[in-house]
């Protein structure tokens, strides 16, 4: 069990490794086709030094090995320009009466038009050569160009019909060619191997491939065309990954090379549509289009036009499909930024609400505070002010009957005119007002010590009271009334024992003449004190 979790593992990370692998080729080839343009130029500069050999031939066997040299770098870039210069060594060949020059041009004239797909003109060139008068070199030529020939037709036409007597008809210049081909040579052991993938014996095939293309010199056209036949029996062998690698490599050598008649690039981009990378899917088979249209294959248009609407079409739609998410997605957008700014308003609201209220329910607490604080006031007054008031009446009570007593006792002494004569003098109710005045300033600076402070500081500095300790007099005593919480004028008149027209006299004295200022003047006296 630990043996399978074990090698479960190690194929995953394999895959993992894989896909890394093929993502890393895909960015490179990302950036290869970007910089098509760069390779384009190399290419053209390099035909362009070729030609400009031309000038400083000497004698015509000069011109057709120049010539030779531009076929083979237009060969895979313009075919109408390489059928140009091939022409033109036909045209020496035959002036220098050269057989195999002219027989090579033609045969490099017959692979051109194939692959250019003008088949009909590639099969007459091929039909005017005599196979028996060529040299071994030439017959392999001979062969393989047929070979590619076939190959190509069978793609070009896509019939089942034919496909069955174009394959024979291949197999049969695979059997000439392979019987001129020298037994372990490269290119026998090549074509041995493609004659085992037509059997079917891809693993077998595969194998031989690797050898050959690990023999390749990368950046070559040889390699990238190796590298699309190791892809092709990766994908008979259901290898998709190796498939992938292998036509990623293949594309990115021929883009460096600048090859436009090449088919890699299609390969990927139907793999990568079927995959569903349409993105890559779309600019390869552009791509492939554009390298089609510049070397003006109609082969090659003929086939990427096969799949060329099917993949453009998936494309615009899923681009349509984004941009009506994108529409939606804006939609919605919209909508939640305006119930957004619903909602925050609301909030907003809610928050000048509850910012009201609890500025309200401040105002509600300080004014409650400043209640609590009032009957704590009123409380420590009344406590205050009922215990002396207790005691002074009490006092009053035994003074009373003190008084009861003696009167009662010189009565039935017969001491009447005594007590006519006692009772007949104010000194002792004077004494006694004196007595009640005292306590009452007493227990007032008890509850406010600093009240005398507090009302000069309401007073201009002039007329400020100096008076001694715990002492009042009858304007303070008015405002300490009144600090006490007794408005009734007729109240504190009675007590003071003055007429009411005498305590309006002194209270107006001092809020008229006295005050800083008589606007609510007895408010601020209320204010005066702290609980002690």
């Amino acid at each position: 069990m630990r043996a399978l979790i074990f090698l479960l593992c190690f194929v995953l990370s394999l895959n993992a490794f894989s896909e890394n692998e093929i993502d890393s080729l895909l960015k490179v080839l990302d950036r290869t086709t970007q910089n098509r343009s760069i390779y384009i130029a190399e290419k053209e500069a390099k035909i362009k030094r070729l030609i400009s050999q031309l000038d400083s031939r000497k004698t015509l066997g000069d011109e057709y090995n120049i010539n030779e040299s531009i076929i083979s770098e237009y060969k895979s870039f313009q075919c109408d320009s390489a059928i140009k210069y091939i022409n033109e060594n036909i045209i020496i060949a035959e002036k220098l009466g050269n057989k195999d020059y002219l027989n090579q041009n033609k045969l490099d004239l017959s692979f051109i038009l194939c692959i250019s797909g003008l088949f009909t003109q590639a099969l007459e060139t091929l039909k005017a050569i005599e196979y028996d008068e060529l040299p071994t070199y030439l017959k392999l030529s001979y062969c393989w160009t047929y070979i590619r020939y076939y190959e190509n037709l069978i793609k070009y036409t896509d019939d089942s019909q034919y496909e069955s007597l174009y394959l024979k008809e291949k197999e049969n210049y695979r059997e000439r060619l392979t019987s001129l081909l020298s037994e372990g040579s490269d290119m026998y052991i090549k074509e041995m191997a493609f004659k085992l993938q037509d059997e079917g014996q891809y693993k077998k095939t595969c194998e031989i491939l690797l050898k050959i293309f690990n023999k390749q010199e990368p950046s070559t056209h040889g390699y990238a065309m190796d590298a699309m036949s190791l892809a092709k029996i990766y994908k008979y062998m259901g290898n998709s990954l190796m498939e992938e690698k292998y036509m990623i490599l293949a594309a990115i050598t021929d883009t460096q090379l600048a090859v436009k008649e090449n088919e890699a690039l299609l390969a990927l981009a139907i793999y990568l549509y079927d995959k569903g990378d349409m993105n890559r899917a779309y600019n390869y088979i552009r791509i492939a289009l554009d390298d089609a249209n510049f070397f003006n294959s109609r082969f090659r248009n003929t086939i990427i036009a096969r799949v060329y609407p099917i993949i453009e079409d998936t494309y615009l739609y899923r681009i349509e499909q984004q941009k009506q998410n994108l529409r939606i997605y804006s939609i919605l957008t919209s909508c939640f930024v305006v119930v957004l700014g619903i909602v925050l308003y609301f909030i907003y609201r809610q928050i000048k609400i509850v910012s009201r209220a609890k500025k309200n329910l401040k105002a509600a607490n300080e004014q409650l505070a400043s209640v609590n604080k009032k009957l704590d006031e009123v409380s420590l007054i009344k406590e205050r002010y009922i215990g002396i008031f207790m005691n002074q009446c009490a006092i009053y009570i035994d003074k009373l009957d003190d008084f009861r007593k003696n009167v009662n006792r010189k009565i039935k002494a017969g001491k009447v005119e005594e007590l006519l004569k006692q009772t007949s003098s104010s000194r002792d109710l004077e004494k006694e007002v004196e007595d009640l005045y005292t306590t009452f300033d007493r227990a007032f600076f008890k509850i406010y010590p600093n009240f005398v402070e507090e009302f000069n500081n309401l007073l201009k500095e002039d007329e400020r009271y100096r008076l001694g300790k715990n002492q009042l007099n009858t304007e303070l005593r008015i405002f300490a009334l009144i600090r006490l919480g007794i408005n009734d004028m007729d109240q504190v008149a009675t007590f003071l024992r003055y007429s009411i027209q005498t305590i309006y006299n002194y209270k107006s004295k001092v809020i008229r003449s006295k005050a800083i200022t008589s606007e609510n003047f007895e408010d601020e006296v209320k204010k005066i004190g702290n609980l002690s």
